[in-house]
């Protein structure tokens, strides 16, 4: 643990992102950061690991962790990404509860206020997606439904895409933190390893492709990397449950595979600052998502060392 040895005032602390899946979560993280840590997708339950974002500004520092959106589990991986957000809202300073404005209110915003319900700590309701928003007396009535349900500390409208209002969230957030230390280096942005990042920039390029075709029954793995004097050699493994889904990934003369090893290999490119050459192939575990020892093996089920 580093400490800051500022005179100026020093607000820290952690806060929990949770939300429905699709409420933007990651959106917001990767805005606030000011570069991609996270990865992102128009499919629910993109996110399956509790991944901490840092941010550190001359005011202070806040350690986010972003959460699986919550929703009812169909198998252990999905209880396993449930577990994961609701570990999140236990001894944090501030939990941020991320709505969607055009999302209906129903069963799963239902289930997370009753959870809030519980925690002992400060909540901020985030209304996202203003920028969609159809009219003003739409977002008070929402704001009034709401705020009757849970004694929230602050409520902000933003747009997490366009980077609306966000300062005035952020400005919220460290009024509920308190003088603290800096928790971990300011150049730090997450406390990922390199190949973790690595293996969620390429399934997030697999999710973006495919389209509706492949659910989340995928997995990614990152199984080699060589640093060479000109480039880094990175061997990535995509796992599939199925033949047929296997066949989608790779398409019609390994096209479609080729498309997702290129873009992923810019966004590697990006993070390691340095030229890289992505090997990708595809496997079939069937069942993996039911599997615990499948689980284990692929970065879920068990906290990374």
């Amino acid at each position: 643990m580093v400490s800051t040895t500022s005179k100026k005032e020093f607000r820290s602390g952690f806060v929990s992102v949770i939300g429905r899946p699709n409420a933007g979560k990651s959106t917001l993280l990767n805005h606030l950061l000011g570069q991609k840590v996270l990865i992102m997708s128009d499919k629910p339950q993109t996110t399956r690991n509790r991944i901490q974002c840092i941010l550190t500004e001359e005011r202070g520092q806040i350690v986010f962790l972003d959460t699986p959106g919550i929703h009812k589990p169909k198998h252990k991986l999905g209880e396993y990404m449930v577990g994961k957000a609701k570990e999140s809202m236990r001894d944090v300073d501030v939990i941020l509860y991320l709505v969607d404005l055009t999302a209906e209110y129903g069963p799963g915003e239902e289930y997370i206020i009753e959870m809030l319900k519980q925690s002992k700590s400060p909540c901020i309701l985030v209304f996202n997606k203003v920028d969609l928003l159809v009219s003003k007396e739409m977002l008070m009535h929402k704001i009034q439904k709401y705020s009757a349900l849970v004694d929230f500390k602050a409520v902000v409208p933003i747009s997490a895409k366009t980077g609306e209002n966000t300062d005035a969230l952020l400005d919220e957030i460290f009024a509920q933190l308190s003088n603290g230390p800096m928790y971990y280096p300011e150049d730090e942005v997450t406390d990922q390893p390199e190949r973790f990042i690595m293996a969620e920039l390429v399934r997030e390029k697999v999710l973006q492709l495919t389209h509706d075709e492949i659910p989340h029954s995928i997995a990614v793995v990152i199984e080699e990397v060589e640093e060479k004097k000109t480039l880094v050699k990175v061997r990535a493994l995509i796992v599939v449950e199925r033949e047929s889904q296997k066949g989608i990934v790779i398409g019609a003369g390994g096209k479609q595979l080729k498309e997702i090893s290129t873009l992923a290999r810019m966004d590697i490119e990006a993070l390691l600052g340095s030229k890289v050459f992505l090997e990708v192939w595809v496997k079939v575990k069937k069942d993996w998502r039911n599997r615990m020892d499948s689980l284990r093996n692929y970065g879920y089920g068990k906290e990374r060392e």
